[in-house]
């Protein structure tokens, strides 16, 4: 089966295909309220495909929002890292999701190796489900992706109506798929013609876009420009854009104790909270939402750039649909290309 490119699942096998794997612990997509969240799916549930994207990015189950480091003692040294899951599986991540997982692992293996990172993302799978419709901000496209782009996982999935076409990309996808071996059968031409044609629609139904030609280079010129301002004046500073970003990797590293039992944790953190770049002394090199914006966009699209070759944005539109009070991206970006 390795020399295997593509193969069918008929949708009536599906719920035998999701108990084969259900040795791993297994995350999917589940509604809650007009929401959809990457859980777990228990026993005899299936997962929910009929959605857009997820409202909190896949990382959040390599990258946790609160994180043990370890526990210790005061007035003792030894420490005690907790234990790390078992493997797992993250069914229906969208290719925009597994883009951004591959390049937040790009910062997480720079100059110094993370190991809790590390050891979570040896243990998980990523399957993808290609998008057939596109989100109204979407614009993956702009930005390197695709709706069936297959960066950072293991396995896509495109739903053909009748049937998935699942193609494994790495020995991870392909050992989830020999576990269902009988219940697969080699997917005819005119199966992945079928899948071509719906990425190819799904990619021409994109309404949003933006040239990011010259960007990464011209930011640096727009430093006193006051465009920062005009899409500051709105900010409320409450990180949204950031939590829910699937890039977004900043992190705080804070100590707890209660009696003499402690604990050090990592936590999320926000490059548009004021007190991110607040010195001990109490300067703050960026003390507004102006300089914080400023720095925001400049990540992305120009220091991320600089040191490892490629923009931190997948283009899954969270910021701008999530945003209380619509600041928005593409438009932000759309403004520093006239300004360039």
């Amino acid at each position: 089966m390795g020399a295997i490119s593509a193969l069918l699942l008929t949708k009536e096998k599906w719920p035998e295909f999701l108990g084969k794997i259900s040795g791993k612990q297994l995350f999917a997509p589940k509604r809650q309220g007009d929401r959809v969240y990457l859980a777990p799916l228990k026993e005899g549930e299936l997962p929910d495909f009929d959605f857009q994207n997820t409202l909190v990015p896949p990382k959040a189950l390599v990258f946790p929002q609160t994180e043990t480091l370890y526990r210790y003692r005061l007035g003792e040294t030894e420490m005690k890292e907790p234990a790390i899951e078992g493997e797992a599986v993250l069914l229906g991540v969208r290719p925009c999701d597994g883009r951004a997982m591959q390049l937040v692992e790009r910062l997480f293996c720079w100059d110094v190796d993370d190991p809790y990172y590390l050891k979570r993302r040896a243990l998980v799978t990523v399957v993808g489900l290609a998008c057939s419709e596109p989100g109204l901000n979407c614009f993956c496209s702009s930005v390197g992706g695709g709706p069936a782009s297959t960066e950072g996982l293991d396995l896509l999935m495109t739903d053909l109506g009748e049937s998935f076409l699942l193609e494994p990309l790495t020995d991870k996808g392909r050992a989830l798929l020999a576990e269902a071996g009988e219940l697969l059968a080699e997917a005819p031409p005119e199966a992945v013609a079928q899948k071509e044609q719906i990425a190819a629609e799904a990619a021409a139904r994109i309404k949003r876009s933006v040239d990011t030609a010259g960007i990464p280079e011209g930011l640096p010129r727009l430093w006193n420009d006051p465009l920062w301002q005009r899409h500051a004046a709105a900010c409320l500073g409450c990180g949204t854009c950031t939590y829910l970003c699937p890039t977004c990797h900043c992190f705080d590293i804070q100590d707890e104790a209660e009696g003499t039992e402690a604990r050090r944790l990592r936590v999320w953190d926000s490059c548009m909270f004021e007190e991110y770049t607040r010195h001990a002394s109490g300067h703050n090199p960026r003390p507004t939402r102006r300089e914080r914006t400023r720095n925001r966009i400049s990540h992305k699209y120009s220091y991320y750039v600089q040191k490892f070759g490629i923009i931190a944005c997948v283009g899954c539109g969270r910021c701008v649909n999530l945003c209380p009070v619509n600041i928005d991206l593409v438009e932000i970006l759309r403004q520093v290309k006239e300004a360039l």
